[in-house]
Parts: C-alpha cells; sequence; structure tokens
C-alpha cells in the first residue's frame, strides 16, 4: 500500500536547516558508500516541497540553468510546490505552485503517483499541515552528528510517543537512520506496578 513518508536529513537537535535557511552544514557530514536516497526515490511517484526548500534547490543545484540537474535528482515525477509568491518553474520539470489546503493537493498527488509513495521533502511547518490532516503514514530521518541550536525545526508538531512506531535503523556513514510509522498501533499498557528506571545524576 503507498504511503505519504517525511523523508530528511536533521541535525541531532532537530534542525533540518540552519538559521540561515542553509543546508551546507549537512554536506560536511560523510555519508559513507551507500546511498539510501537512490533506493527511497525509486519508490516515490509524486512530492511536495515548500517555498523555501525549492527557492535552495534552485539556487544550490543551478536547476535554471542546468535543468538537467532537476531531473537528475528527481527524474520525471511530479511535484507540488507550496508558496504564496511567485517563483519560477524549472524548464521541463513537471511542477505545479500551489496554496492552501493540503487535503485536496494530497489527493492529487495520489492519483498522480499511481500507486507509488509520495514524498514531503519539506520544510516542517508544511509537513505539520499534513500530519494535522492525519495524512502522514512514515518519517525516514537521517541524523546528522550536528548540533546547530538554532534553525528550521524538524517538524513543529506534538506527536506521542503513542503515535511513532519505531520499524527501522541503520547506520550509513556517520549519519543514524531511523524509521518511524505514524499512528500505527498504540503503546502496550504496561502493569501499574511497572516502572521505569531512569538514571539520577548527582553533582
Amino acid at each position: 500500500m503507498a504511503k505519504t513518508q517525511y523523508y530528511t536529513a536533521t541535525s541531532i537537535d532537530g534542525y533540518i536547516a540552519d538559521e540561515n535557511n542553509s543546508l551546507t552544514w549537512l554536506f560536511d557530514v560523510d555519508g559513507g558508500n551507500e546511498n539510501p536516497f537512490g533506493g527511497f526515490i525509486s519508490g516515490v511517484g509524486a512530492f511536495a516541497m515548500g517555498a523555501n526548500t525549492y527557492e535552495w534547490v534552485l539556487q544550490n543545484d543551478n536547476v535554471m540553468a542546468e535543468p538537467q540537474n532537476w531531473h537528475d535528482l528527481y527524474g520525471d515525477r511530479p511535484c507540488w510546490v507550496f508558496t504564496h509568491r511567485e517563483l519560477p518553474l524549472v524548464p521541463d520539470a513537471n511542477i505545479f505552485m500551489v496554496s492552501g489546503d493540503v487535503r485536496r493537493v494530497h489527493e492529487a498527488m495520489l492519483v498522480a503517483a499511481k500507486g507509488a509513495n509520495v514524498w514531503l521533502v519539506g520544510g516542517g511547518d508544511l509537513v505539520g499541515q499534513f500530519v494535522d490532516q492525519g495524512l502522514l503514514d512514515e518519517i525516514i530521518l537521517g541524523i546528522a552528528p550536528v548540533l546547530l541550536g538554532r534553525g528550521t525545526p524538524l517538524l513543529p508538531r506534538h506527536l506521542s510517543s503513542r503515535q511513532l512506531v519505531l520499524t527501522g535503523n541503520a547506520q550509513v556513514g556517520r549519519f543514524a537512520y531511523l524509521t518511524y510509522a505514524v499512528g500505527a498501533e498504540p503503546m502496550p499498557t504496561r502493569h501499574p506496578s511497572t516502572r521505569i528506571q531512569v538514571p539520577v545524576v548527582q553533582s
């Protein structure tokens, strides 16, 4: 069954971009010889991103001057960009500029994906709108060994441990990859006598 997935890289302290909306910190981290993105994108039929993410791709991947860079990354998959301002379109790319209700756009993405997965690239607040509508099925995080201190939050919503079930973990280079199913099943109820032991550090 097709999933709506949030696949992204994040710092240890939960930021997907620094305070200048830059990802340069991310590319300083050794990702190893494996590239999990290739396997992930092969299962994606449609994707969406926010205006800031789209502008970062325009500036850093030089896709306006070299549109093939976009196609090398995303193929011919349709992309929905959520924005309230006018943005340039990458030549020959299947891009739709949209705003408003994410549910309506999500329905169109599912149709376009033709049974494949839907990828929410980011940013975090855009993904939060999908969470608000109960439309997110899975979160896949590549956690980089970096602490940014401030920046764009990973996902500015409250999701309890009962709503997130760890379904996968792996080390790739210096990244830790964690996969969570969203709202998959409730946590088992502990017996009233059960206690979780928390270590106490005394100064």
